[in-house]
């Protein structure tokens, strides 16, 4: 859709819904904050209706975007709590337009939000009595991953997710330390919910082993895998299949790469009769449809990309990148702690039995000395995913979005109170960068 009229061509909904909740906002370059939101407004009805601001009108009234409109459209629909998304959603959110749709519910955090004149963007709902407020998500936003860009901070790594979860590792006192482990655990297990938001979805574990098992592909030791969180596993007839990365500032490229595994997985069991009316049948009979495949995610450390890439990568820590992958509607299970190379050994001791596929995508953000999927090769079970619009979108051209507007985003945060960082580092962001593409380039001249 190119304009808000184009939106509104279609008829209206013939009635408001008590159940149908809308949502809206910028959902610039998506994180887990942003799907706290999402969740906690599905959980108030059946439906998640969500608006998605232009880059316009995004400008006119809070400052540049990161991601483009058809970037932050992939993000939101790939949010497994949302039924739809409408592009062009007024900044000022209109009672004509979400009651077009049938929604008579706005949902927002407990945070101000305000248009270029300084007026609550949800005045006319709340006049209306249309409006209800949800608690934001605490430690993370827009700006606090912009300010880790720009600063080259890493204080924001985590050595073992498992250890902080258990209240062993972290900051501040044993109390302290427990509770926010505690709260951290609570977190996953919301994220890990289904379509509904309320009954589990997801399979989470983690796997143990050596540091050098994890970075590199010289220690093919088994490691050992324990779970947090069990949901149903795989269905009768569904294929296992596995996919691994950093998936740093969860993005359009990871979001089209696991669409596409998705797709290619679909097309597969259309040839095998999967969609025949007697194999629906027989599904249905004994319950809900449901996908052909069960889809792994592996997340690795902090530590094992900072190896790889460098600077201050990865921007969002592991339980910030897992929420985000936990979040997606096209994923079934996440292992933390995932090997950078998925050994035999590895593959072999799966929880859910011997992959049938392990999937790569077109372009790798990391750079390589040396094949890291040479064991799913030997074993028959490696696919690529061809070329998509979005493959070149990843945590390092973000990055770079940032650098060449800096000036404009540091003003979007002194806008917010948040303190300029300054042409020292800024430059220093630059001489770490350019050390780590040498770097890069000397590995692959090897």
């Amino acid at each position: 859709m190119s304009s808000e009229q184009e939106v509104l061509s279609g008829p209206p909904a013939p009635e408001l819904l008590e159940d149908r909740i809308w949502v809206d906002g910028c959902w610039d370059f998506f994180h887990h904050g942003h799907a706290g939101a999402m969740l906690q407004a599905r959980q108030l009805g059946t439906e998640l209706y969500v608006g998605v601001h232009s880059d316009e009108s995004i400008l006119e009234n809070k400052g540049p975007t990161v991601m483009n409109l058809q970037e932050r459209l992939a993000a939101v629909d790939a949010c497994r709590w949302v039924t739809r998304s409408v592009a062009h959603a007024p900044y000022v959110t209109q009672l004509s337009f979400i009651t077009h749709f049938g929604c008579k519910y706005v949902v927002h955090g407990d945070d101000i939000t305000s248009d270029s004149s300084g007026e609550d963007c949800y005045r006319f709902v709340k006049a209306a009595g249309r409006f209800k407020v949800v608690k934001r998500t605490p430690s993370i936003s827009t700006t606090d991953l912009v300010g880790r860009m720009l600063l080259c901070t890493r204080t924001h790594f985590i050595k073992s997710l498992e250890k902080v979860l258990a209240g062993d590792e972290g900051h501040g006192t044993e109390a302290e330390r427990k509770s926010e482990g505690d709260a951290m655990t609570k977190r996953i297990t919301l994220y890990a919910t289904d379509e509904g938001g309320k009954n589990p979805g997801v399979d989470v574990w983690f796997w143990s082993a050596s540091k050098a098992a994890k970075i590199e592909n010289t220690n093919d030791e088994a490691g050992s895998f324990h779970p947090l969180l069990k949901a149903s596993g795989p269905k009768p007839g569904q294929r296992v299949v596995y996919v691994d990365g950093g998936f740093d500032l969860f993005s359009s490229g990871h979001i089209e790469f696991l669409r596409q595994v998705l797709l290619t997985e679909e097309d597969l069991a259309r040839k095998d009769g999967w969609y025949d009316q007697q194999a629906v049948n027989e599904r249905t009979g004994k319950g809900t449809d449901y996908s052909p495949v069960f889809v792994v995610v592996g997340v690795h450390d902090d530590e094992v990309i900072n190896h790889w890439k460098g600077v201050n990568y990865p921007i969002m820590n592991i339980y910030e990148r897992g929420l985000c992958v936990l979040q997606c509607r096209y994923v079934n299970a996440v292992v933390f702690g995932a090997p950078f190379s998925p050994t035999k050994s590895y593959l072999t001791t799966f929880p859910w039995g011997v992959p049938d596929a392990v999937y790569h995508g077109p372009t790798a953000f990391m750079p390589l000395s040396y094949d890291p999927y040479a064991a799913p090769k030997t074993m028959g079970i490696f696919q690529e995913i061809a070329s998509h619009a979005f493959q070149d979108v990843n945590a390092g051209t973000i990055v770079q979005r940032i650098m060449r507007s800096r000036d404009q985003y540091e003003e979007r945060q002194r806008k917010k109170g948040v303190k300029a960082v300054g042409e020292a580092a800024h430059r220093q962001r630059e001489i770490l960068e350019e050390e780590q593409r040498r770097k890069e380039e000397k590995l692959a001249s090897a």
